[in-house]
């Protein structure tokens, strides 16, 4: 949710009642500062940050977190037992994401408060496993909360990952496609029109779910000398808009390469992330950059407020568990 998940959207979930979390990935640290203030500025609620744990600046956005008392610590890739114990300790709840079961017993057994597990239907990067499979595994596996991800949109969704022992769910698309969001109208309305999603490895060497554009046809096509000068491209554009040194981006890259199989072109593609979704998400551009988005597009044809959006999910939710307990009953 880098780009999207900022101050304006991740306030309104919370006050909403759900857990906003600010997607910190592409942000300065200077900028993550001034997001959690403008969050605070905005409600009072509880609400979280999402971190990368092989982030070079890792300690010191923890600390940033610590400091401002931020309730929640989310991780897109499993942080180190160390951090784990450091946040926790500072009374800061800790809930990485996965996408297999033994990612899931590896966390809980460093002391993760609880999990959010992410099925095939999800856009970012996930495995092939769809969520109705892999979220009973990783509740059968684990003694801590288990939040279902991949796939959900409304009320007969949190039944049913209720109805699995998840302790709730979360959403990417769905909040994206909120008047709250701040992506453009003309992006929006673009993803409300689409409803094919591909999982290409062209974006930054890595399964990421997108909507299925001409560019993204583009890159697919796109042969391996064109890929790399676009992404040596791309990390020069990134460089300039993080602030990040080219050392800074070296022991980035370092991090990410290690213990994951990765070749230096993959690693230097994932520059092309940051960019390719700043210029659909932040410059409205949808034809020069990529559309992260899960299978559950095509069933979006809305855009309420968070605050609707909840609401009308609860409320459905526990329409369809009477209509259970009914049917039980008699």
């Amino acid at each position: 949710m880098g780009w999207v998940a900022g101050p304006r959207l991740v306030s309104a979930v919370a006050a909403a009642g759900g857990l906003g979390i600010l997607g910190s990935a592409t942000m300065t640290l200077d900028e993550l500062a001034a997001a959690i203030k403008e969050v605070r500025s905005r409600t009072d609620a509880p609400f979280g940050v999402n971190l990368r744990a092989d982030a070079s600046d890792a300690a010191g956005r923890i600390d940033l977190l610590i400091r401002n008392q931020v309730k929640v610590a989310s991780f897109a890739l499993a942080p180190r037992q160390e951090l784990i114990a450091k946040l926790k300790d500072a009374g800061v709840v800790v809930i990485p994401s996965v996408g297999a079961r033994r990612h899931a017993e590896k966390v809980a057994a460093w002391g993760a408060d609880a999990v959010l597990v992410q099925g095939g239907e999800g856009g970012g990067h996930t495995g092939a496993v769809a969520t109705t499979l892999l979220l009973p595994q990783v509740v059968d596996a684990v003694d801590i909360p288990v939040i279902a991800a991949g796939g959900f949109f409304d009320g007969r969704g949190l039944a049913a990952a209720l109805s699995y022992g998840a302790a709730g769910i979360a959403m990417g698309t769905r909040f994206l496609l909120t008047s709250d969001s701040s992506v453009p109208e003309a992006v929006k309305r673009t993803y409300l029109g689409m409803s094919e999603t591909v999982v290409t490895r062209q974006v930054d060497g890595m399964p990421h779910r997108v909507l299925r554009t001409k560019l993204v046809d583009g890159l697919e096509r796109s042969g391996p000398v064109s890929g790399m000068v676009r992404a040596v491209r791309n990390a020069a554009r990134f460089k300039k808009i993080s602030g990040m040194s080219w050392p800074a981006m070296i022991r980035d890259g370092l991090a990410m390469k290690h213990g994951k199989e990765l070749t230096w072109s993959q690693v230097l593609m994932a520059a092309n992330t940051p960019m390719l979704l700043k210029a659909a998400m932040v410059d409205g551009r949808p034809d020069l950059g990529v559309l992260a988005s899960g299978q559950v597009v095509a069933l979006i044809d809305d855009l309420p407020s968070c605050a609707e959006l909840i609401d009308g999910i609860v409320a459905q939710a526990a329409g369809v568990i009477r209509g259970l307990d009914a049917n039980l009953a008699s």
